[in-house]
């Protein structure tokens, strides 16, 4: 089955063609014919494309919304020239979306349909930043490809339903749960769900023998514990900004600050939470940038004093998470790390397992150093009690498997 996999932002949208069946998932044999991502949507598009062999296109675009962009997507996809040997439109069998929030209602990823839609937009309320432009995409796909060619949505939110209810209710007044599913949801559940799985593949446990801290650590990040295949605690809550400190998000605050930094600075209340999501975490305590790899450079080549400040408070927030989900647990047999800081900086692993040694984690500096660009394994020195791995993860290949499942009938994995 030949599946596009789409993931819609305000501006963006992200992509990838994946060739997979139940015979290539059971041998992890799926063929991913190219990726990429669309940027700039509302004018000259910036368009990057990552083809089957390694090579890399550029181009731009005048696409002026997000149908255009998927018109365009769906052309060059086909296009014989494209490499991917699909020649028509007919030959895309299937779409997969990524869905920010599904709220209470969906559990697992599901076959769009009128009430599929119904459901998504009920839940804009609970993630107005995304999931309009997920249903932007779904809707331009639907216009591209026709009514016949189905189109699932995997929801980040699904991976956590199996909370339990003491660890995703507030401690606020009960009925405000009741009456407006106030409570903690958790996102990316995609990614945390991809890396427990290939946890396991890699090292041969068996789900029921499994217990991990997973640090998902990008622009976004968080954390999660999972035993037995299942999160039973995550850092993100009600939205994406509470948790970890992030690129720019603030990650854990004192609500009451909210109202604090409004009258100080004579701002409103949704000012102020634009300013805790856009311009906090990494980049607000810095000043510089959220990016870090500037900060790693800013910190070790010019000791700037607040790169520095940053990255330790960066640092600490993750390893204060990992001892409170090795408790939750009761131990655990690993802390993996993944997105683009957790796999591509030796040194951030570093400083956040630098004192966990009382866990019996102890880390193997070489292992650590060799583990960038995708590559996969343990870092931990060996003899560790608790092992440091890096698994790099694969929403969009995760998502393309569950677009095959829905669409075949498969029953999804438990």
């Amino acid at each position: 089955m030949n599946i596009l996999v789409l993931n819609a932002g305000s501006a963006t949208v992200k992509f990838q063609v994946v060739v997979t069946d139940a015979d290539r998932i059971a041998g992890d044999q799926d063929v991913k014919l190219l990726r990429g991502q669309i940027e700039r949507i509302g004018g000259e598009a910036v368009i990057t494309i990552r083809n089957l062999d390694g090579s890399t296109r550029r181009t731009t675009a005048a696409l002026r919304d997000m149908r255009a962009a998927v018109d365009w997507l769906v052309g060059y996809v086909t296009d014989p020239e494209s490499g991917t040997g699909l020649t028509s439109r007919g030959d895309i069998h299937a779409v997969g979306h990524r869905v920010v929030h599904g709220g209470e209602q969906f559990r697992s990823s599901v076959r769009v349909d009128d009430a599929v839609l119904r459901g998504i937009e009920e839940n804009v309320e609970l993630a107005p930043l995304h999931n309009p432009h997920n249903l932007r995409g779904i809707e331009a796909t639907q216009r591209a490809l026709g009514a016949g060619v189905p189109q699932v949505a995997v929801f980040d939110t699904a991976f956590h339903h199996t909370l339990p209810e003491h660890a995703y209710l507030y401690a606020i007044p009960y009925p405000l749960y009741r009456r407006h599913k106030i409570r903690r949801y958790g996102f990316h559940g995609t990614s945390h769900r991809s890396i427990a799985y290939r946890f396991r593949k890699i090292t041969g446990r068996a789900r029921s023998d499994v217990r991990i801290v997973t640090l998902h650590l990008g622009n976004g990040c968080s954390a999660c514990a999972i035993r037995d295949g299942v999160s039973i605690d995550t850092s993100m809550g009600f939205t994406p900004l509470e948790g970890l400190v992030m690129g720019t998000r603030a990650g854990d605050i004192d609500t009451a600050l909210l109202d604090y930094i409004a009258a100080k600075e004579g701002l409103s209340m949704s000012q102020v939470e634009s300013m805790l999501n856009s311009q906090s975490g990494l980049l607000g305590i810095s000043g510089l940038t959220n990016d870090m790899r500037d900060l790693l450079a800013e910190a070790n080549e010019l000791q700037d004093r607040r790169a520095r400040l940053a990255i330790d408070i960066f640092c600490y927030r993750a390893r204060k998470y990992v001892g409170a989900y090795l408790a939750a647990l009761g131990g655990a047999d690993a802390v993996v790390f993944a997105g683009g800081v957790g796999e591509n900086s030796a040194e951030i692993r570093a400083r956040i397992c630098d004192g966990l040694e009382w866990t019996g984690l102890r880390v193997d500096t070489e292992a650590n150093a060799a583990l960038v660009g995708g590559r996969e394994g343990r870092f931990s020195a060996d003899g560790s009690s608790l092992e440091a791995w890096v698994v790099p993860t694969d929403e969009e290949l995760l998502i393309a498997r569950d677009t095959y499942r829905v669409v075949s009938g498969t029953a999804l994995p438990g």
